[in-house]
């Protein structure tokens, strides 16, 4: 490539220099338009057949792109080169090194874009691994596990020339209704912020950016609507919301994106208490804040809080906001245009630019021997759905299948595992069909659903196959998702009336803004089975057969009516594309189910939003005729050879410091003849405090895996931190008082309650306090 002489030799393009004095040299020789090109993305469409897999995709460009005069100053990123429609790896790389090689032709300085794609089920792209939804990724409580995925899509992105991902999504569930619970890793912000963190870790370490969303306040949004208003308080927001970006943010997250909704009238893309006060000035994150796909626009079109594309612009500068997602809307021609009239400070551009040239300087994209092809053309290699990544994600799919219930049936035994050679009446939806073990952010239904004459791109065993063999297995449908016939219930029923054993597969198929049952824009009125799956399940349960439900969802359902009839009940979270052999694993066996639920299954009713995370007057009370009790709470899943537990011990003779740290030991033991692996619990109750606090709150959940006849203990060290809240005035505080720590297999079981004193001054912490446990393994 050919630099213009004027700029080619500058101390930016010294590698030994510190970052910081390059990207000054740098910007120093940039014209205001240079600097500008450098805050926005692009999204191209690659041919003609590219669906529209977001709305406003199309309507909020400004003008047809011009791909030469978009380019002729720079730019900062392009957006989903891969994910937009399928083309094989080997030609997105292609396309990757074209589109980069302009870019740099283009300019003045040569920078190469930033490349991002679309990463909470693995890379979604064509071909690509379809790892497990992000839900699940909470039920396995396993946060090594989650790290060595992300890791592996880290890889994959860095081969194919991509530096950014847009995960994980740290938005901690608060109404089930919403249909972004599927993304969410559950409802406790010590577990989102344990996975999250580990994630960001994973991905990260091969060189890549993770981006953090949606920051913040976006899953408390009215009644569980998508973009809907948020109207909480400050508590709720610092207790819940924000914990999980801190933990994330610690971890070395390198991005954030913020939230679509107002939190209290003002929206976060144009709100600097948030997106500077709080997250730069508080939190002190150095990173790149990139908008949500056309959240600048919507400040205009959605919200109404601005009244051109240039105010918008302005007031998302002001805010925090460095980089306009997906495309050029208001960061372009109205930005330039507000700077020229004096609406905007210069200085706000140079303050975004040095960050955006400080992530490209680290990511290498500035050095004198950066090339434009990804490494995945000199080497050959452009498998991405390889035995190893397909291995890892039956693996987290085996660890957070989730066994509900299993009672004995009629011989006295449960039903739980099948046993060999049982006659199975396997029906259901998603009996046969196995895009309901599929995310709505995973390729196949992000994007290939614009695609129909396309092939997935990827082995998707069904639940049907994977159970033939060892069973005889018969197949009836029952029922779609929505809808359904009553001639195909009958054929379900008949099926079912003449086998051992029905398995009942049931649940979501994830979408895009109505084109599913779960899946952003795709909110629930209410918790029932969608269409006329419950109609079909209870059909099934007047057959006298024993039915086993396998819920296969983004959200939990309300089962009330059925589950004292249920022989079993399992669910997978949409476990991805080994969905099939780890559901199938559990059912015959050959995997001790281990999951547990990181979001609670709601009762009767299940109108209202409610999570675990209750105060007194939010559970259970003479006060008001609603009962919110869980019908599985959250933490809750059996196994087929369960750990015992010894004596939990404490240690804290002389109290616990409001400034110190306390150890509690939890001895385990495997009496069975299998492995085995259990989650111990922790949870905070604070009987008095300023305000109003959740009766339990989880503090530590370490997972143990146990050999047959294996011993070990599990030591949990809390610091007083974490016992901080927001009091009265506002400011997070450590006070003396009573407190338990209550140990259990979920927060609802409950295997030793240990009282001590919290004994010290009164105490304020801030953003430096502790946020996790530590955790040590003792064999």
């Amino acid at each position: 490539m050919t630099l213009d002489s004027g700029v080619a030799a500058g101390t930016w393009r010294d590698a030994s220099a510190p970052v910081a004095v390059r990207v000054a040299d740098l910007m120093a020789r940039m014209s205001l338009r240079e600097k500008v090109a450098q805050m926005y993305g692009i999204w191209l469409n690659i041919d003609e057949t590219a669906g529209e897999v977001a709305p406003h995709q199309h309507d909020q460009a400004a003008e047809p792109v011009d791909w030469p005069e978009l380019i002729r100053h720079g730019l900062g990123q392009v957006t989903r080169t891969y994910g937009t429609i399928p083309i094989a790896p080997a030609d997105g790389a292609a396309r990757v090194a074209r589109l980069q090689r302009e870019i740099v032709a283009a300019g003045r300085f040569g920078i190469p874009a930033v490349m991002h794609e679309e990463v909470l089920t693995g890379l979604a792209a064509w071909q690509a691994t379809i790892y497990p939804g992000p839900l699940s990724w909470g039920a396995s409580f396993d946060p090594a596990l989650v790290e060595e995925m992300g890791a592996r899509i880290g890889a994959t992105m860095r081969r194919l020339g991509i530096q950014q991902g847009l995960a994980p999504v740290l938005d901690v569930a608060r109404d089930l209704r919403w249909g972004r619970v599927e993304e969410t890793i559950g409802e406790d912000p010590h577990l989102v912020g344990t996975i999250g963190s580990a994630y960001v870790r994973g991905l990260q370490s091969a060189g890549v950016v993770a981006t953090l969303k949606h920051f913040a306040g976006y899953s408390a949004s009215r009644a569980g609507r998508n973009l809907a208003p948020v109207s909480i308080g400050p508590r709720e927001v610092a207790d819940v919301l924000l914990p999980p970006f801190e933990m994330a943010l610690r971890a070395g997250a390198r991005s954030v994106m913020n939230s679509y909704t107002d939190n209290d009238g003002v929206p976060v893309a144009a709100d600097p208490t948030v997106l500077t006060g709080l997250l730069r000035d508080e939190l002190q994150f150095t990173g790149t804040v990139v908008s949500d796909y056309f959240a600048v626009a919507f400040l205009q079109t959605l919200h109404g809080v601005a009244g051109s594309r240039a105010d918008a612009a302005a007031q998302a500068l002001l805010a925090g906001i460095d980089v306009e997602l997906p495309g050029v809307n208001c960061y372009g021609p109205p930005l330039l245009a507000a700077i020229e009239s004096g609406h905007v400070d210069e200085t706000l551009v140079d303050r975004a630019v040095a960050r955006i040239l400080t992530q490209k300087c680290e990511l290498g994209l500035l050095d004198p021997d950066w090339r434009p092809e990804p490494p995945a053309l000199d080497t050959g290699d452009f498998e991405v759905d390889d035995p190893a990544s397909r291995d890892l994600a039956r693996r987290l799919a085996e660890r957070a299948v989730v066994l509900l219930r299993n009672e004995p049936v009629a011989d006295g035994a449960p039903v739980l595992p099948l046993r060999p050679g049982a006659r199975l009446a396997v029906v259901g939806p998603g009996a046969a069909d196995p895009s309901m073990q599929l995310g709505c952010y995973s390729f196949p239904r992000h994007v290939l659903v614009h695609h129909p004459d396309v092939p997935t791109g990827v082995d998707l065993p069904s639940i049907v196959d994977s159970l033939r063999g060892a069973h005889d297995v018969s197949y009836a449908l029952g029922c779609s998702v929505l809808g359904g016939d009553d001639a195909d219930i009958a054929a379900a029923v008949e099926a079912a009336a003449s086998a051992d054993v029905c398995v009942a597969v049931l649940g979501d198929l994830a979408g895009l803004f109505g084109t599913g049952t779960s899946g952003e824009g795709c909110d629930a009125a209410d918790l029932r089975l969608p269409g006329r799956q419950e109609e079909l399940l209870e059909a099934l349960l007047a057959t006298g057969t024993p039915v086993v439900l396998v819920l296969l969802v983004g959200r939990p359902y309300e089962l009330s009516r059925q589950i004292d009839r249920l022989a079993a009940a399992v669910c997978g979270f949409f476990p991805g594309e080994e969905g099939a052999a780890a559901v199938a694993g559990v059912l015959t066996g050959r995997v001790n189910p281990s999951g547990r639920l990181p979001v609670s299954f709601p009762a009767a009713g299940a109108s209202q939003p409610s999570t675990y995370l209750a105060a007194p007057l939010a559970r259970r009370s003479d006060v008001s005729t609603v009962d919110p009790t869980p019908l599985f709470p959250f933490g809750h899943g059996l196994s087929y050879a369960s750990a015992e537990w010894g004596e939990v011990v404490l240690d804290a003779p002389g109290g616990w410091p409001t400034d110190g740290a306390v150890e509690l030991a939890v001895p385990l033991s495997n009496p069975t003849d299998r492995e085995t692996s259990t989650v111990v619990q922790v949870y905070l109750h604070d009987p008095v405090a300023e305000v109003a606090r959740p009766v339990v709150q989880l503090l530590a959940a370490p997972r143990v895996d146990l050999a047959p006849g294996e011993r070990r203990t599990v030591v949990v060290g809390l610091h007083a931190d974490l016992l901080s809240y927001p009091g009265r005035s506002g400011h997070r505080l450590v006070e003396p008082g009573e407190v338990e720590l209550r140990v259990g297999a979920s927060s609802a079981d409950v295997h030793a309650t240990l009282r001590l004193e919290v004994v010290g001054s009164r105490r304020k912490v801030g953003a430096d306090r502790h946020l996790t446990p530590e955790i040590t393994l003792i064999p």
